[in-house]
This record gives C-alpha cells, structure tokens and sequence, in this order.
C-alpha cells in the first residue's frame, strides 16, 4: 500500500474524516457554539474542489487493489455529490444552527464518496451503511412532529431488510463465481445458473429497496414527511444518489438481458405510473416530493437497460439535474413557525404576490423536474430514454414517456397554486433569509449552469 497514492486518490474522503473530527472537537469543547455550520461548509466544499480537482487532472489509480479505485468520472460523481451537499447545510441553519447535525450529515457523506470507489462488494456494502446509518438518527433529529418516531423506525427496519438482502446476494454471489469483486456481477447478469440469478435478483432487489421503487417504497413518503426540512432534502437528493451511484458501479458497462430487463423495466415504470399518480392527491409538499421522488427513482433504474458505457453518465447527469431542482425547491420554501403549516400546499397560494422570488424558484424547479425544455430535467430525461430506445427496449421506453407525462399535472398544479391564486396569509409567515437565500442563489445557478451548457458536465463523465 502507497501512503502517496492513498492520500491523493482519498482526499475527499480524508478532507470528511477531518471535518467529522473538527465538528466532534468543536461539540465536546463547547455544545452551544455556532461556529458547526461554517466549519461543515468549509470542509465539505474543500472535498468538493478537492474531487473535482482529481478528475480534472485525469489522476487514476486503485490504493486498495480489488477494493477501492479513483477514476475522473467517479472523481467528478464524488464532487456532484459534495457540491449538491454544500446548500443543505446552508438551509439547514434554520432547523440546526448547532448540534449534532452536522457530523452525522459529513459521516453520511463518507460512505456516500466510498460508494463512487467501490470496486468490491465488501467496501460497497460498507459505503452503504455509513450512509444509511446516520441518515435514521437525522429523520429524528430536530423533529417537529409526532410521528417522527414512528417515521424513523420504518424507515430503520426497511433499510434494515435492504441491508440483509444485499448480502444475501453478494454472498450467493460469492457462491456462485467464488468472486466479491463488482466485475463478477456483470458475469451473473449473463448466466444461466439458479445460485447466479438469485444473486442478481436479490442485490437488484436491495437496490430497489433503498431507492424506494415500487411495491418498496413504503417507508419514503412517512421518512420525508416527518423530518426536518434538510434532513428531507438530505434524503431526496443525497441518499438517493449514493444508491444510484452504488447501482451503477454494480451494473458497471454488463448489458442486461431477459428475463432481468424485465425486472429493470415493469417495477421502474410501476413507481414512475404509481409515484405521478399518487403525487397528485399529496396535501403537502414534503410528501408530493417524496412521491415525485418514487417516479423519479423509476426513470434512473431505466438507464440501467440502456447502453453500458452511456449507463453511468446518463445516471449521474440525470442526479445532477434532479438534485439541484429539488434542492432548490427546499431551499427556496418560505419559513414558518408551524412545520406542518409549512408543508401545506394550500399555505403556497398566492406566493408570487407575497415572495416573488420563493415563487419563480420552486416554479422553476417544478418545470424542470416535469421535464419541460429548456429547464435540465428535459436533457436528464431525454438521455435516459434515448439510451433506453437505443439499446431496442423501445417500448419500454414509450410507456415510461407516458407515464412521465402523468407528472406534468401536479408539478402545474403547484405552480397555478403559487402564481394563480389569491395570497393565503398566514400567521408566522416569513420568507427564507440570509444563508438559505445563499442556498437558494447557489443551486439557482448550478441549475442554469446544467441548463446552458449540458455538455460541460456529460464530457466529465
């Protein structure tokens, strides 16, 4: 093992492991300070530069042979994943200006950055964990409502299950081609062996699981609506992320054949009919994204039957895209005194009157999720499906389109809500102030960025 080679291709990773024991001194020292945010921001946003640097450069190399490997596009995925992270801790100042927040969020980013490494299914299993750990204490952290209790331990059980099947997989895995290795997944995908597809089947099952793809998505819209605010947005952009990225290192370039397409493709398109079919009849804003959130997990497992050396670009583009809009969405939502009241559609109407800029912020993130051009969503689904079409799954394709369509109705309704309607004045009602206008201004251009040159980002990957 290269001391040099483990220090330049960890970095990111180090830079973390830094913040998390800074944050840790930092509380032990004084509980009450407020220095925990500016120091995460730091520290995050120098493991951002510091990916985003190593891909850059072109720097290759594998510290941990058979383990952990840093290439540019996983580079780059690493700094997506940070940057994306840097306006959560920004709007997370309302809810937790101090605490014990902040570390638990770097420790989650951890095995999140492990994940874009992995090149087995040991150091997979454990990037997964550290991100799915913390993740339970955050939806309790800071709650504002009851059921958060409840809210948690779903989601802990589930994740559990998730955790158990992954390695029930990976050990049948190990059974069948005497390999951990992410490269004897691609062999599975095309044998005919029982033990083999087993193996693929429960992986992808844990994987689907985690994404929350329907009928496993349960857990998702009680976790999003009982969390704080950035403990939400943590989870809707960040977690699923990790396991994408985790999926698509799984997948790697294997092409995927009956009868596991049709896996890929029915339950896909069953969360993208049943995530845009459910949203529309969603009170509030946390629980309509956490549906949206349903159908937005069946467009990226469709990347999976599409073409194995697009597959990885077209899912970490498509994150880029979706986590900046809902990121922007979060950011942007006015403040209130009442969690509840501020999740509430209804307390939206009229919000251009009241806050302009609120209002032209979640409109636009809602255009874009949609799909609708020139917002990036547009580019993020369109790679998607034109990989899906190119690689003969044209079918598939046409009916996730049309079930995409279904999404256009809810994400409009939020907008005539907020443009259409007279102003609902409510008692406690601010706008969002200060480091969470800074949030909102970030991912506002990050998404106009995305929307204006798509090719910068996808010659990256």
């Amino acid at each position: 093992m290269n001391f040099t080679a483990v220090s330049v291709a960890m970095a990111p990773e180090h830079l973390l492991l830094a913040g998390i024991v800074a944050l840790l001194v930092l509380e032990i020292a004084s509980a009450r300070s407020r220095a925990a945010l500016p120091i995460a921001v730091i520290f995050v946003g120098a493991a951002a530069v510091a990916a985003a640097l190593l891909g850059a450069s072109g720097w290759t190399g594998s510290p941990f042979p058979g383990q952990f490997v840093l290439t540019p596009p996983a580079a780059f995925a690493k700094a997506l994943v940070l940057a994306l992270a840097v306006p959560v801790l920004l709007f997370s100042r309302e809810d937790f200006g101090e605490g014990d927040f902040y570390p638990l969020l770097l420790a989650s980013l951890y095995g999140v950055c492990l994940l874009a490494s992995a090149q087995s299914f040991l150091t997979l299993f454990l990037g997964i964990e550290l991100m799915s750990i913390p993740v339970y204490v955050l939806v309790l952290l800071g709650y504002r409502r009851p059921e958060s209790a409840e809210a948690a331990l779903k989601y802990l059980v589930l994740s559990g299950t998730a955790s158990a099947s992954f390695l029930m997989g990976a050990s049948l895995l190990y059974g069948s081609t005497g390999s951990l290795g992410l490269a004897s997944f691609g062999g599975a995908l095309a044998s005919t062996d029982l033990l083999a597809r087993t193996a693929v089947v429960m992986v992808v099952s844990a994987f689907f699981l985690k994404a929350a793809i329907v009928p496993f998505h349960g857990w998702a819209p009680d976790a999003y609506e009982a969390a704080s605010v950035p403990s939400t947005a943590y989870m809707a952009v960040l977690v699923k992320a990790g396991v994408l990225i985790a999926a698509a290192r799984v997948f790697g370039t294997a092409p995927v054949a009956e009868p596991l397409a049709g896996l890929i493709a029915i339950l896909p398109i069953a969360s993208i009919v049943w995530g845009n079919l459910t949203a529309m009849r969603q009170p509030g804003l946390r629980r309509m994204i956490a549906y949206s959130s349903i159908a937005h997990a069946g467009y990226l497992f469709l990347a999976f039957l599409g073409d194995g050396p697009g597959r990885f670009q077209a899912v970490v583009f498509y994150l880029a895209t979706y986590g900046v809009m809902n990121l922007l969405a979060f950011a942007a939502l006015p403040a209130h005194d009442d969690d509840v009241e501020r999740d509430r559609l209804e307390n939206l109407k009229g919000l251009f009157h009241t806050h302009p800029f609120a209002a032209l912020a979640i409109g636009m993130a809602m255009l874009s999720l949609a799909g609708i051009p020139p917002f990036p969503g547009f580019v993020g689904k369109f790679l998607i499906f034109r990989n899906v079409i190119a690689a003969g799954y044209t079918g598939w394709a046409v009916i996730g389109l049309v079930g995409s369509y279904l999404g256009i109705y809810f994400y409009l309704r939020l907008i005539q809500f907020m443009f259409m309607s007279p102003a609902a004045a409510k008692a406690g009602h601010a706008p969002s102030r200060g480091v969470a206008m800074g949030a909102s201004l970030l991912c506002l251009a990050g998404s106009v960025a995305v929307a204006v040159a798509p090719g910068l980002l996808l010659s990256r990957l």
